[in-house]
C-alpha cells in the first residue's frame, strides 16, 4: 500500500523536479521564468468625503517588470498575501490592470488592489511569483527561484492618513561594463514621513504560492535566493575605474546611501543580468521623542550590464534650493557627451506633476531642460524634495550610458505680515494679516527687550535662540492677535520690547514659515524695579540684607489702593511676605536675624494697583526678582611654590552685573585687620571667578585664614534709574591648611623560591598576607608630619582605579587577603597594588603614595603517588606545592593512552583516581598502577599565565 507524502515534501519534490526541468533548458510553461523587478505601494483610505472613510481599508498598487523577450508567459493575474491571516481557496487573485512596454524585452505590469483589515496592527503585504527571469548571475538557477517582494503597513488610529513612499525611476535599469552605474530610486513620501534605505538581498519562497497557500496558510516563508552575493561580490570581482575623487584601482564597491538612495556599483565587469533589493523604511515624526517606523516598502530591482566603448555622459544640475512657498522656480538642466552623443534628460521625483520638466535640446554640443513648479502652502516641510535628473545618451550602436544627480528643493512657509504692536497699559498688543497658509498649524510669539540685530536667511525658519528672542506664546494659525502682559505680571514701564512671529506647520511634514519682520513697543513711564539687593551684615542669626528699589511713574498716574510688598525666599523655599506698604516713597526695607552666613536669599517686590477706578477692580501686578550674592572658595595648596584660593560667586538679578567688573576684598590674619582690594573682574550674567594667589612680597601663607567678600557693580542701562548699583555679598573666610606630607611606601616581596622548596603549600586553610610599611615624605617642603591616620587603597591589578578597604594610626599594615574588605571580598591570592594617603586632624588629605604592586609566584609541583583509600591522608592527586591557581584542566590516561578522566573544576586538581562520573552514575575506582597525565593551569597572576606540565602518577590503594 502506498502512503500519501506529507504535502511540504510534496511542494519541495516539485521543486527539485523544477530545478532538474530548468537544468535540462525545459521549463513548465504554468511556471515560465519571467519576472525581472517590481514593488508595492501601500495608502490608507482617503475617499471623500472624510466621514465614510474607513481606516482599516487599505489601498495598494504593484508594478512588475517582465521578461517578454525570452518568455511567453503573460502575468495576467496575480496571488496576493496581506499579512492578516485571511485565506480563501488558491489565495486572493488579483488582475491586472494595464500592461505596457518600456525596453526591447521588457513590460511593466501594474495591478491596482484593496484589502479591509479587522483591526489596527502592523501587517505584511506581499506577492510570490513563479519565476525569476533566467540568466541572474549572482543568484543560482535564476528562473528555478520564485520572485517575492514586500510592504508592511501600520493601522493606528494616531497615525491619520498614511501613503507608503513611492520610488519614481524605474525598477529595471542598464549599464556598461567598467563604467560606473548610478541609480537613484527617486522615492517621496506624499505625507512628509522621513525615508531611509538600506540594500537587502533579493528573496524568494520555497514552496512558491501553492506551497503557501496550502501548507503554510496564506503565511509567506521568505529566504535569501540560492547562492546570493550581491553584484559587486560576482566572481570574478572587479575593479573601481575613476569617478569623482576616487581614483580608483581598488575592488569594486557596490553601495547605497542611506539617506538619499542613491546607488554606486564601482564598476560592473561582466556582462549579464543582475538583482539586488533594497528597502525604504518609513519613520513618523508625532512629537518630540523618536521617530516611529511605520512602514518598509522592499523592491528588487535589476541590472542588465552590457559590453560597451563608449563613455559616460556627464549631467548639471542647479544648487540646492530653498523657496518660499508659492514662488515659481524655473531651473535649467544641462549635460554633454564625450563623444558627442545626442542625449535624452528626463526627471524622477514626487512633485511631477505639478512640477514639469521639458527638454529643449539633445545636443551635441550640449544638452537642455527646463524644470518648473511653483510649490504651495501643501508642500511647506521640514525635509526636502528630492528631484533625480537623469542623462541617457544615444550613441549610433552599442550600450546607452547615464549621468544622473539628486537636486534637493526645501519650500518654507512665507513669512507673516504686517506684524503691528501697541501698549495698552502694561500690555503689548500685537496683530498681524491673517496667515496665507491655513493648512500651517500655529503661529509662535517672541519677545525680546531691545532691537536685535536678527536677519533670517533664505532658508532660515523660526527664530534661533542666539537671537536673544524669547517664546511668549502661541495661538491658532487662523488667529491674528495676541496680547502679552508678561503672564500676568504685566509688562515694566521705561523698557523698549520688540517682537517677531512665525508660522509652524503640522507634523509629519512638519516644517515654518520665515520670521516676520521685526516690531518694537517702548512702554512710556517707569517701573517699579528692586535695585539693591546687598549684605550689610555676615551673621548665622542676626545677619542682615538692604534690600531698595525704585519708586514707580505713570503719565496717568495710578488708581488707589497702591503699595509695595516685598516677599523673601531661602534657596527653592516659597517666598513669604516680609514688608507691605501703601508709601510710594518709601523705597528700602533692611530685613534682619536672617542667616546670612550659609544661606542665599531672593526678593520679589510687588507693586500693586487698581486697574479701573472703583470696587471691584482687577488688581494690577508687577513684579521684580532679585538675589543675594553668594561667594563660595576653595583653598589650593597642591603646589608647594604657590598657594591659592579660588572664588566663585552667583547671583540672579533682573540687571546687568557684566558690563562692570566685580571688586574682590580680602582680609588677612593679623587681628585687626581691614578689608583691602585684592582685584577685580568682569563677572557674567549669573557670576564670577577670582583666583587670589597673594603678591610676591605678601605670599598667601599656609595654616592661616583669609577672609573675603565682593561688591558687584550692575546696572539697568536706564538712564531714569540710580547708578551704579553696588551690592555685597556675605563674607566668606578660607582656611589655606597645610597639607600633609604624602607617604612613601614598601610592599615587603615574597620570597617564591623558599615558598615552592617547601614540602607543602599552601597549607590547610593557608591564610595570605601582604605586609606594608611606610614613611611620611618631605614635599612639599612645607608639609605638615602631624598625621592623624592613613588611608590604604588597594586595586587587584596594576590598572584601574584604587579603593579604600581600611585606615590606620600607625605607619605599617598587614593585609589578611582572606578577609573581606570594603569593595573587596577576600581571596587566597598574593596579588595585588597599594597606596597610602595621610590625613589630618581636619580631614585634609596627602597626595597619594607611590603605589606598589605585588604579583603571585609561578611554581607547580604534582607527586607521584596517591592513596585513595578513605584514610584521610594523601587521598586525592594535587599538588605539593603551588601558587595561587584561577583554572587547572586536568587529563589522566591509562598505559594504552586511553582516557580515563578529564576535569577543569578545581583549580587544586583533588582527583580521586576515579574515572568521570556520568549521568545518573557516579565515577568507577580505577585499578592500581601508572597512570600518565596533562595539566593544563592557568596562574592567578596578572597576566594570567598558562603553562602546561605532563607526567605521571601511580595509584596505590
Amino acid at each position: 500500500m502506498k502512503l500519501p507524502l506529507p504535502r511540504r515534501v510534496s511542494w519541495l519534490l516539485v521543486g527539485l523536479v523544477l530545478s532538474i526541468l530548468a537544468s535540462l533548458g525545459v521549463t513548465p510553461t504554468a511556471h515560465a521564468s519571467h519576472l525581472r523587478a517590481g514593488d508595492i505601494q501601500a495608502k490608507s483610505d482617503t475617499t471623500l468625503p472624510v466621514s465614510s472613510r474607513n481606516p482599516r481599508r487599505i489601498f495598494f498598487k504593484m508594478v512588475l517588470y517582465t521578461d517578454n523577450a525570452t518568455s511567453s508567459v503573460d502575468e495576467k493575474e496575480v496571488t496576493i498575501f496581506f499579512g492578516d491571516g485571511t485565506c480563501p481557496p488558491g489565495g486572493f487573485k488579483v488582475p491586472r490592470t494595464t500592461l505596457r512596454q518600456v525596453a526591447p524585452g521588457t513590460q511593466i505590469n501594474v495591478y491596482y488592489f484593496e484589502h479591509t483589515y479587522n483591526a489596527p496592527g502592523s501587517y505584511l503585504v506581499s506577492y510570490i511569483g513563479e519565476l525569476r527571469n533566467a540568466g541572474v548571475l549572482n543568484m543560482s538557477d535564476s528562473n528555478s527561484q520564485t520572485f517575492y517582494i514586500s510592504t508592511r503597513v501600520t493601522i493606528a488610529p494616531e497615525l491619520n492618513i498614511n501613503r507608503s513612499p513611492v520610488l519614481n525611476a524605474p525598477a529595471y535599469d542598464r549599464a556598461g561594463v567598467n563604467q560606473v552605474w548610478l541609480h537613484n530610486p527617486a522615492a517621496s513620501d506624499a505625507d512628509g514621513d522621513s525615508l531611509v534605505f538600506e540594500l537587502r538581498p533579493s528573496q524568494q519562497v520555497a514552496g512558491g504560492v501553492p506551497g503557501t497557500v496550502d501548507i503554510d496558510k496564506c503565511q509567506p516563508r521568505p529566504t535569501v535566493t540560492n547562492n546570493y552575493v550581491f553584484p559587486h561580490l560576482t566572481p570574478p570581482r572587479g575593479v573601481q575605474v575613476p569617478y569623482l575623487n576616487d581614483p580608483g584601482g581598488g575592488q569594486s564597491t557596490f553601495t547605497q546611501d542611506r539617506r538619499t538612495g542613491q546607488i554606486v556599483w564601482n564598476a560592473p565587469n561582466r556582462v549579464g543580468l543582475y538583482n539586488f533589493a533594497f528597502a525604504v523604511l518609513e519613520y513618523r515624526r508625532t512629537g518630540t521623542g523618536p521617530a516611529r517606523l511605520i512602514g518598509e516598502v522592499i523592491r528588487d530591482m535589476q541590472i542588465l550590464v552590457e559590453p560597451t566603448n563608449n563613455l559616460r555622459p556627464t549631467i548639471t544640475i542647479p544648487q540646492d534650493l530653498c523657496v518660499i512657498a508659492g514662488t515659481p522656480i524655473t531651473a535649467s538642466v544641462t549635460a554633454t557627451d564625450p563623444n558627442n552623443d545626442r542625449i535624452t534628460l528626463a526627471a524622477f521625483g514626487g512633485i511631477f506633476p505639478p512640477a514639469t520638466f521639458v527638454q529643449n535640446a539633445t545636443g551635441p554640443p550640449q544638452a537642455s531642460g527646463t524644470f518648473r513648479w511653483t510649490p504651495q502652502c501643501t508642500d511647506v516641510a521640514s525635509d526636502p524634495y528630492t528631484v533625480v535628473f537623469k542623462a541617457d545618451d544615444i550613441p549610433p550602436s552599442g550600450t546607452v550610458l547615464i549621468d544622473e544627480k539628486a537636486w534637493r528643493i526645501t519650500v518654507v512657509g512665507p513669512p507673516p505680515q504686517n506684524l503691528g504692536v501697541r501698549g495698552e497699559g502694561n500690555t503689548a498688543i500685537l496683530t498681524w494679516d491673517r496667515y496665507t497658509c491655513s493648512n500651517a498649524s500655529r503661529i509662535l510669539i517672541y519677545r525680546k527687550e531691545g532691537p536685535s540685530t536678527f536677519t533670517p536667511g533664505p532658508c532660515e525658519t523660526g527664530i534661533p535662540a542666539s537671537s536673544g528672542f524669547v517664546q511668549v506664546g502661541s495661538v491658532p494659525v487662523g488667529t491674528d492677535i495676541f496680547r502679552d502682559d508678561r503672564g500676568g505680571l504685566g509688562l515694566e514701564r521705561g523698557k523698549n520690547y520688540c517682537y517677531r512671529i512665525y508660522a509652524e506647520f503640522p507634523r509629519p511634514k512638519g516644517g515654518a514659515s520665515i520670521a516676520s519682520a521685526e516690531v518694537c513697543l517702548n512702554l512710556q513711564g517707569r517701573s517699579a524695579v528692586l535695585t539693591n539687593v546687598t549684605v550689610d551684615r555676615t551673621d548665622a542669626t542676626n545677619g542682615a540684607i538692604t534690600v531698595r528699589w525704585t519708586k514707580p511713574f505713570s503719565q496717568s498716574g495710578f488708581l488707589p489702593p497702591v503699595g509695595y510688598r516685598l516677599l523673601r525666599s531661602v534657596g527653592t523655599a516659597a517666598p513669604t511676605v516680609v514688608f507691605t506698604t501703601n508709601n510710594l516713597d518709601e523705597l528700602s526695607f533692611v530685613d534682619t536675624g536672617i542667616n546670612t552666613l550659609a544661606n542665599t536669599f531672593t526678593y520679589r517686590l510687588e507693586f500693586f494697583s487698581n486697574a479701573v477706578a472703583g470696587p471691584g477692580s482687577a488688581v494690577l501686578t508687577e513684579t521684580s526678582t532679585a538675589s543675594s550674592v553668594r561667594l563660595e572658595g576653595t583653598a589650593d595648596v597642591s603646589n608647594p611654590n604657590l598657594n591659592r584660593i579660588t572664588l566663585n560667586w552667583t547671583y540672579t538679578v533682573p540687571w546687568n552685573n557684566a558690563l562692570r567688573p566685580t571688586t574682590i576684598y580680602r582680609r588677612d590674619p593679623a587681628p585687626g585687620s581691614p578689608f583691602v582690594q585684592v582685584g577685580t573682574v568682569t563677572g557674567t550674567a549669573t557670576g564670577g571667578t577670582f583666583v587670589d594667589q597673594g603678591t610676591t612680597a605678601l605670599p598667601l601663607r599656609k595654616g592661616q585664614v583669609y577672609c573675603y567678600y565682593v561688591e558687584t557693580n550692575g546696572t539697568y542701562s536706564n538712564p531714569d534709574i540710580p547708578d551704579p548699583l553696588l551690592n555685597k555679598s556675605q563674607e566668606k573666610c578660607i582656611a589655606l591648611n597645610t597639607v600633609p606630607c604624602p607617604p612613601v611606601l614598601t610592599l615587603v616581596q615574597t620570597n617564591c623560591d623558599s615558598l615552592a622548596a617547601l614540602p607543602s603549600f599552601p597549607a590547610p586553610n593557608q591564610v595570605y598576607s601582604n605586609k606594608l610599611r611606610w614613611t611620611l615624605g618631605n614635599t612639599p617642603a612645607d608639609c605638615s608630619r602631624e598625621i592623624a591616620y592613613y588611608r590604604i587603597l588597594y586595586r587587584e591589578t596594576p590598572e584601574g582605579a584604587l579603593v579604600a578597604i581600611d585606615s590606620v594610626t600607625q605607619p605599617s599594615y598587614v593585609d589578611r587577603l582572606d578577609r573581606d574588605r570594603p569593595n573587596r571580598p577576600g581571596k587566597a591570592t598574593f596579588a595585588g597594588c597599594y597606596a597610602i594617603q595621610a590625613v589630618d586632624a581636619v580631614g585634609n588629605r596627602s597626595a597619594l603614595s607611590n603605589i606598589e604592586c605585588k604579583d603571585n609566584c609561578l611554581f607547580f609541583v604534582l607527586p607521584n603517588i596517591f592513596t585513595p583509600n578513605a584514610d584521610q591522608r594523601n587521598d586525592t592527586f594535587r599538588p605539593k606545592v603551588a601558587s595561587p591557581i584561577r583554572r587547572t584542566r586536568f587529563q589522566a590516561f591509562n598505559r594504552w593512552g586511553v582516557k580515563v578522566y578529564e576535569s577543569d573544576q578545581k583549580p587544586l586538581i583533588d582527583w580521586e583516581g576515579t574515572s568521570n562520573a556520568t549521568e545518573g552514575q557516579a565515577g568507577v575506582k580505577l585499578t592500581e598502577g601508572v597512570y600518565y597525565y596533562i595539566a593544563e593551569v592557568e596562574f592567578a597572576d596578572f597576566n594570567s599565565t598558562k603553562r602546561t606540565y605532563k607526567g605521571w602518577v601511580e595509584i596505590t590503594r
